[in-house]
């Protein structure tokens, strides 16, 4: 089985569960470990895969809680970082419907270094670039930019999410859409939410959006519908493949579970590459990826919500 490395922010969520998703009316907020690269790597893991988390937390009591967390899940912590920076934290409000309300507080996330001697351990494995901060400057963004050269010369699987989150970007929007571009460009997958593909793209349709990021290199697009499922555009594949029906009360980390599920899958093969044209495989992949997308609305929380390798397979 491939190793999937993960790249990104690891934070505290604070969720102010069952208030609304006005977080200007919150007083009682739980504490969660969150961040969307540790949601991948998590997933994959308790699916009994192969990950490795790639990103900082401050030498804190929570960056001890985040690290514990994640050293539970049996994620390989061997390339993370600690900063004097403190940890990042995610204040989130969730209403009925399970959808939220984001506010960052940026911290240590963005003080991660690149590290050259890691690019020998990209040979031949997955890399993920899902962080929803990484592309706001830092340290964090140069690290990024170059992990992405590592991989593309090491012959790793490429996989983008750019999770993309308004509260970060607010009136800067043109800027998140230009600093994507090189990631859409070189990964071999792309997941994206409709918003997402939309923005990127430019395009109201999404069969319009998707023909635009094949048009840019990639050759595997996956769209994350909700309830609906996912639409998936490849060489021999473009369908929305539907989702188990779900009382859904937390969306965090839905589409994060979505690709670690659908990561350890591909890890599992022999030539991950392979999956862009086999649209038997790859159709079976994300009926399985969306179930497990679904149960992780089923509970607050992204991590604690994560499903089973016997909920799922």
């Amino acid at each position: 089985m491939k190793e999937v490395f993960c790249i990104g922010e690891l934070l505290i969520d604070f969720v102010a569960e069952k208030q609304g998703n006005d977080l200007s009316l919150a007083n009682i907020f739980t504490k969660k470990a969150g961040g969307a690269p540790a949601n991948v790597a998590c997933a994959i893991a308790k699916l009994d895969g192969k990950s490795s988390f790639i990103g900082c937390v401050g030498n804190d009591q929570f960056g001890d809680f985040l690290l514990r967390i994640l050293e539970e899940y049996k994620v390989d912590l061997s390339l993370a970082q600690r900063s004097k920076t403190f940890t990042t934290l995610a204040f989130v409000s969730i209403s009925d419907d399970g959808e939220r309300d984001f506010v960052f507080s940026r911290g240590a996330d963005k003080e991660l270094q690149y590290d050259p001697a890691i690019k020998k351990s990209f040979k031949d494995n997955l890399v993920h670039f899902g962080a929803a901060t990484a592309l706001l400057g830092g340290n964090l963004e140069d690290a990024y930019s170059h992990y992405l050269f590592d991989a593309l010369t090491k012959n790793s699987f490429i996989s983008f999410d750019p999770n993309f989150r308004e509260d970060l970007w607010k009136d800067d929007a043109k800027t998140f859409i230009k600093k994507c571009k090189p990631f859409i460009e070189k990964s071999h997958l792309c997941k994206f939410s409709l918003e997402e593909a939309q923005l990127l793209s430019g395009k109201a349709k999404l069969e319009d959006a998707c023909d635009y990021f094949h048009e840019t290199g990639v050759p595997l697009i996956v769209v994350t519908l909700g309830g609906e499922g996912t639409y998936v555009s490849a060489p021999n594949l473009k369908k929305t493949i539907g989702s188990i029906p779900v009382e859904p009360v937390d969306t965090t980390g839905a589409g994060d579970a979505f690709i670690g599920c659908l990561l350890r899958q591909i890890s599992s093969l022999a030539d991950p590459k392979s999956i862009i044209t086999e649209s038997t495989v790859l159709e079976k992949m994300i009926e399985i990826a969306n179930k497990a997308g679904a149960i992780t609305t089923t509970n607050f929380g992204a991590i604690p919500s994560l499903p089973s390798t016997e909920q799922i397979f």
